[in-house]
């Protein structure tokens, strides 16, 4: 399978309904056997980075949501590895602040956008209000919303919207909007906690709460199917990454983003005669002191 018809197979298509169940999380598209794949991705993405931040015109926006233990931060860390650490910001989105909560849900998201230039990375997003507060709408409390705001489905569709719109907007002024949902197994999820227990140096990695949150990964399943059905569109897709292979699932990612930054078409600021010129008695002038 070509790397362009590993990219059409994640995607999740626009208006189409998201069946997880039906997703494989350790189909390994033949990359399992390719110890040099993420490798290459990695390189070349870090190439369309430097044309990114050359063209001043476009900015990556990267969305990373998953269950806990998917591998989120990993993926960050590795498909970032030969990128310019000063084109890049990572942003990750706790429990929001008291100032936050006297913002609109979307406010500090809009924040941390990234200009033109550069990538932006949210480890965790403004989709964590139709997920974790979907599943636990006792969140809502603390957001003091109107006191006629509607609740249930009707608020899940109207985040849905307003999620649209400004994805919508963020494509429309130069921001390229890619998101992942790094889709990994009840079963491997279990080993990758068991192992954080095991290991000394991973100890900190784990919370109790992360247990309580497994006994609702029905209720997460469902979110995410109907969040990702809701909000994958054409300006700003979601792509499903299957996550129980870390080393698969970093070399589809690192994959998927050098073809979306392929698709903006980038080139080079071209040199005007005056600039060349300049260039031209510049390395005379170099030429000329040379020792």
């Amino acid at each position: 399978m070509s790397s362009h018809d590993v990219v059409h197979e994640l995607r999740v298509k626009p208006g189409r309904p998201v069946e997880l169940s039906a997703r494989a999380t350790d189909d390994d598209f033949g990359i399992a056997s390719d110890d040099e794949a993420l490798q290459r991705s990695v390189q070349e993405l870090a190439d369309a980075q430097e044309l990114l931040y050359a063209n001043d015109t476009y900015a990556l926006l990267v969305v990373f949501q998953a269950l806990d233990a998917a591998g989120k931060d990993g993926t960050i860390k590795h498909v970032l590895s030969g990128v310019n650490p000063q084109g890049v910001d990572v942003h990750s989105f706790k429990a929001p602040s008291a100032e936050e909560l006297d913002h609109d849900f979307l406010w500090r998201c809009q924040r941390a956008a990234p200009e033109r230039g550069r990538i932006g990375i949210f480890n965790r997003s403004h989709y964590e209000e139709v997920l974790s507060v979907r599943v636990h709408p006792e969140y809502l409390a603390a957001q003091k919303l109107p006191p006629n705001t509607s609740r249930g489905d009707e608020l899940w569709q109207r985040r849905y919207d307003a999620i649209n719109a400004w994805e919508r907007h963020l494509d429309d002024e130069g921001t390229k909007v890619v998101k992942f949902f790094l889709h990994v197994s009840k079963e491997e999820q279990r080993k990758r906690l068991l192992a954080r227990l095991d290991d000394p140096a991973k100890n900190w990695k784990f919370a109790l709460g992360d247990l309580a949150e497994r006994d609702r990964w029905d209720d997460y399943q469902e979110a995410y199917e109907q969040a990702l059905s809701a909000t994958s569109t054409s300006y700003a897709p979601w792509f499903v990454v299957p996550a129980d292979h870390k080393r698969v699932m970093r070399a589809l990612v690192a994959g998927v983003l050098v073809d979306q930054l392929r698709s903006l078409d980038l080139s080079y600021p071209q040199v005007s005669d005056d600039q060349r010129g300049a260039l031209d008695r510049a390395r005379k002038q170099l030429e000329k002191d040379k020792d």
